[in-house]
């Protein structure tokens, strides 16, 4: 059990890195990030930053040998470089781990693998799998660079068999997964946190709704029946096992009709998990701490109702934003990332609505993207 007063190393300085360390501080824990940006957001509040890649031998030296636990804030960190680490110094996740989720391919295969329903994929190594994935799965579909897509980026969709070759070549001919796009009713996820002994606390499920391939909202709990809920979190519960994970697992997952199809995972804290700041006993950013540091787990459970809205950068195109538009609503949460620079599509905070009912919650956060000039999308 590493106690308060325990330096805690991080690779990678974003916003889940900020809030992470803000959890750590909090508990009494000093925080080594290591980031290349100068201006990295968690280095806001940590106690030392590196400036350097996340592969420089001397700073990963360095973290090994003056903290007392290491774990990431994003899937692409090297596996290679937690491997290193783990040989001297308690990593948490593992390498292993990380390493399943940030290939699709990968991710996909241990889907199939252990027996989770997962939708129709091919895996595209080179063009002379094109045929062959044309014919295990149904158009449209979409085609996902195999590492490094993220928020939409490096997704092409695909609605005709002539298109998949333009759109491999469009990808670079780099390793691919083509999966098929289905009907779906809802986008879900479910944030976990798992300790070294196989213990497991469980976030309520949160309901998602992405625009341009960015989240956009989140409600939680998720407006599905109680039956589907428990199954989504045995199934979360039970790939996080398979997986031998240790440390806070994201799983995002298809509602379709009555199924539940996995789509992928992420190793660390997650978007559609930051209304657990302001609407749980304890939030995924403290879980991460208590799991890095062997500490007994909190309690996930959910207080009040909540909504969030992921604020981008393009609600800065008029200048600094109206944020008393958003704090005029008691129930409302503001999260400002810290970033120097708003570009469209860039992650700059979010304001989470805690509310009585989860209707209010999402009327009142309805009410403050408006008021923001966040463009309207189809009702969550």
């Amino acid at each position: 059990m590493i106690l308060p007063g325990a330096t805690l190393g991080l690779l990678g300085g974003g916003q889940l890195g900020r809030m992470f360390t803000v959890a750590a501080r909090t508990l009494g824990y000093r925080v080594t990030v290591l980031d290349p940006d100068a201006h990295a957001p968690a280095a806001e509040f940590a106690t030392a930053h590196l400036r350097a890649e996340f592969t420089d031998p001397t700073a990963l030296d360095q973290l090994a040998r003056t903290c007392a636990a290491v774990t990431t804030e994003f899937e692409n960190a090297p596996a290679a470089a937690l491997d290193a680490l783990a040989a001297s110094v308690v990593v948490r996740p593992a390498g292993s781990a990380v390493a399943v989720a940030q290939d699709r391919r990968r991710e996909k295969g241990f889907f199939a693998a252990h027996g989770f329903p997962v939708g129709a994929f091919a895996v595209i190594d080179g063009p002379g799998d094109i045929e062959a994935a044309l014919g295990r799965v149904r158009l449209p579909a979409l085609l996902k660079t195999a590492r490094l897509g993220y928020d939409g980026k490096g997704q092409v969709r695909i609605e005709r068999p002539d298109d998949l070759a333009r759109a491999f070549a469009q990808c670079r001919l780099v390793p691919c997964v083509l999966e098929e796009l289905l009907p779906l009713d809802r986008e879900i996820s479910v944030v976990l946190a798992r300790g070294e002994d196989g213990a497991c606390a469980v976030f309520p499920v949160a309901e998602n709704r992405h625009a341009r391939g960015i989240l956009d909202v989140t409600v939680a709990p998720a407006r599905i029946p109680v039956a589907l809920a428990a199954e989504a979190t045995a199934l979360a519960t039970r790939l996080a096992g398979e997986l031998e994970y240790v440390g806070v697992l994201a799983v995002e997952m298809f509602v379709v009709g009555d199924r539940l199809l996995l789509n992928e995972i992420a190793p660390r804290p997650h978007n559609s998990g930051h209304y657990t700041i302001d609407a749980c006993r304890t939030s995924q950013f403290e879980q991460q701490v208590r799991v890095l540091c062997g500490l007994p787990l909190g309690d996930p459970s959910q207080h009040t109702p909540a909504v969030m809205v992921n604020l981008l950068g393009d609600i800065w195109n008029a200048g600094e934003p109206r944020w008393e538009a958003v704090l005029r609503h008691p129930g409302a949460h503001l999260h400002l990332y810290g970033k120097r620079e708003a570009r469209p599509g860039r992650k700059m905070g979010h304001v989470t609505v805690c509310e009585s009912t989860a209707e209010r919650s999402l009327d009142v956060a309805l009410a403050i993207r408006r008021d923001l000039g966040i463009a309207a999308t189809a009702s969550p």
